[in-house]
């Protein structure tokens, strides 16, 4: 099978090819394909290159960025070139990494050197800190996400349900057929780096292993309501409120689990209200809440869940690409499953699977608030495939 191109290879390939104004700074979550994607731009361009690595770098070797940097200006003026590329993979592995490249990035500017320069970094979070702080106006961000539904059916020939069970990881898609080496291989190379590595680097974790456990039973609600309280009293170690928000938030901003907030009129009603859990990879509520494909697939009100998730975990990404808000709403039994919010748009979406029954949600919802669409999602509405297939802007934008 052919190398699969996502959609961002266009948009880095066509930046390189323009004149040198920004550097261009790619970021999302591990294993989704930063590296790869860089790879097959480096391959079709013809301007001459250096990739570096800062994974394996001493951390406290701020330095390197100013060696790294001037090995390639010492190679253009060797080889005649008159412009030139420097990509630094894993650069938010390096101290204050953004004030390094922010001094190089002005020296060339000064000198009207024609060094282009591309940055990758696992951690969102870390990047965006040092991009607002030392890198503002001289950088665009390039935002990759978790794979689609119609990336994993293209790429590896999932169908719709084995996307809704499995998720959107490339790296373990041949594992399928062998769901514990595929958990396995979630837990191991996927989860335990990203939280041990990159998200407590991402700010002061006081207690690491009371931030795992959260992120686990997070995944495990995937879809439901829990208050912070009687989350709580799941945990071992327990901290308090504030500590366990300020975790999901962490974990929502490296786009791993967020908690999803009611919507309200009023701000302070949304931020008050009991969250819904949402992974941005229905992966991760498998691993932590799956028994098998079978036995999930024939259990109608598992299934649900996992359908109600696999939608919410393409909203988020995409509110994460398009900067929209996502809520969801509940007033006693009535609850709407998705609320998206862009500018003056509003989008409310149920979804509905199997003999998941309909509440009156939505028309309620509709008379109080108005919405611009409401609509179904699943059985007697848009098709599961079909929603998941679409680009989401098409909708709010009309």
């Amino acid at each position: 099978m052919a190398e699969y191109i996502r959609n961002q290879y266009s948009i880095l390939r066509e930046r390189i090819g323009e004149p040198r104004k920004f550097i261009q700074v790619l970021a999302g979550p591990r294993q989704v394909g930063k590296s790869t994607l860089v790879g097959q731009v480096l391959n079709d361009v013809t301007i001459p290159y250096t990739l570096e690595n800062a994974d394996g770098v001493n951390h406290e070797d701020i330095d390197w960025i100013r060696r790294v940097w001037e090995s390639v200006r010492i190679a253009m003026q060797l080889q005649h070139k008159e412009e030139y590329l420097l990509v630094i993979d894993e650069v938010q592995k390096i101290d204050n990494w953004s004030e390094a490249v922010k001094a190089e990035w002005d020296r060339d500017s000064r000198e009207g050197r024609n060094l282009k320069v591309v940055l990758l970094g696992s951690s969102r979070l870390l990047i965006k800190k040092g991009l607002t702080e030392s890198l503002a106006g001289r950088f665009e961000f390039i935002r990759i996400t978790h794979w689609s539904y119609a990336e994993m059916r293209d790429a590896f020939g999932y169908t719709l349900d084995q996307y809704i069970y499995y998720g959107g990881y490339p790296g373990p898609a041949a594992m399928i057929g062998n769901e514990k080496r595929w958990k396995k291989y979630i837990k191991d190379s996927l989860v335990a780096p990203t939280i041990e590595k990159d998200v407590i680097m991402t700010s002061n974790i006081y207690k690491p292993a009371l931030m795992k456990r959260t992120f686990e039973l997070g995944c495990g609600y995937s879809g439901e309501l829990l208050s912070l309280t009687k989350m709580i009293g799941q945990l071992q170690d327990a901290g308090n409120v504030t500590t366990i928000a300020g975790y999901i938030d962490i974990l929502s901003q490296c786009a791993l689990l967020c908690g999803l907030q009611k919507y309200a009129n009023d701000d302070s009603r949304k931020y008050n209200s009991i969250p819904k859990f949402q992974v941005f990879n229905n992966a991760l509520l498998t691993t932590y809440k799956g028994r098998s494909f079978l036995q999930d697939r024939q259990d109608t009100e598992a299934w649900g869940r996992w359908v109600e998730s696999a939608v919410g975990a393409y909203l988020v990404c995409q509110a994460k690409e398009l900067e929209y808000k996502v809520y969801y709403w509940r007033e006693r039994s009535d609850e709407v499953d998705f609320i998206v919010i862009s500018d003056d748009v509003t989008l409310a979406i149920e979804v509905k699977s199997g003999r998941r029954k309909m509440n009156n949600g939505l028309p309620k919802f509709t008379e109080a608030f108005h919405p611009t669409r409401s609509f179904v999602v699943g059985t007697g509405g848009i098709p599961i495939e079909t929603f998941l297939s679409c680009n989401l802007e098409d909708l709010i934008t009309e």
